[in-house]
């Protein structure tokens, strides 16, 4: 008991230092485009960071993972909403996975 309470009382501390650090050290409205571009942009890239390797471990077959990707971007490129995204990328994973063991 006394590690899980050690671990949420990690976890929280980790948490507020992330929140609280922007706030003491910007203090003023941030006016550098340079700057503003990277705090814009950052977010995309964690999100990124952290999606990209979940999709291709995901099914632990390349040829439905990859599927699965293309018919994501190619429906989220044409402004589809993100259910019918992630609905139809898993069905092409799913296909996949069932006809490229057939195929070859």
């Amino acid at each position: 008991m006394t590690r899980i309470l050690v671990s949420i009382a990690i976890m929280a501390i980790t948490t507020y230092i992330i929140r609280m650090l922007p706030f003491t050290f910007f203090r003023k409205k941030i006016t550098n485009k340079f700057v503003k571009n990277i705090l814009y942009y950052i977010p995309y890239a964690v999100l990124s960071a952290m999606t990209i390797p979940a999709i291709f471990y995901a099914t632990n077959d390349l040829p439905s993972s990859i599927a699965g990707t293309v018919v994501a971007v190619v429906l989220a490129f044409f402004g589809c909403p993100l259910i019918v995204v992630a609905l139809a990328a898993s069905g092409a994973a799913y296909l996949a996975m069932l006809l490229f063991p057939l195929l070859f």
